[in-house]
């Protein structure tokens, strides 16, 4: 084998070898950008407290070594709810309503400054706000 043919080989496997590493590193690539993506989906959750049923809850000494990889080189720290409050039921939130304004359904005084005569007898309504 001539030094043309060994050079030649030689070249052939480094251009071979570097187009796998290239594959390889765009795989990798991919599968961190999902990687990513999904640690956002689960972040967003977490801070809404939203938890999907029967989702997995991450150990305390996972998120304790998470959470010291990051500290130690300087990167944020999000302080999320552990599982215990994601998962506990939440307190209803009261809704309050404004008070419903609604025309004529209050007796108005008539000129005397009585007001009409309460009964249970609610068959002729109509005219309480003109007779008083």
């Amino acid at each position: 084998m001539s030094a043309t043919e060994a050079l030649g080989r030689f070249r052939a496997e480094v251009g071979a070898a570097v187009t796998r590493a290239r594959r390889a590193a765009g795989e990798v690539g991919a599968r961190n950008a999902k990687l990513r993506e999904r640690t956002h989906d689960l972040a967003r959750q977490a801070r809404e407290r939203r938890v999907e049923p029967g989702a997995q809850a991450t150990s305390a000494e996972v998120r304790e070594a998470a959470n010291g990889f990051r500290s130690d080189r300087g990167l944020p720290v999000e302080q999320l709810p552990d599982a215990a409050e994601l998962t506990a039921p939440q307190a209803p939130v009261p809704v309050e309503t404004p008070p419903v304004a609604t025309l004529g359904s209050a007796a108005v005084a008539g000129p005397s400054g009585q007001l009409p005569h309460v009964s249970d007898d609610d068959e002729d309504f109509s005219q309480s706000r003109i007779l008083y």
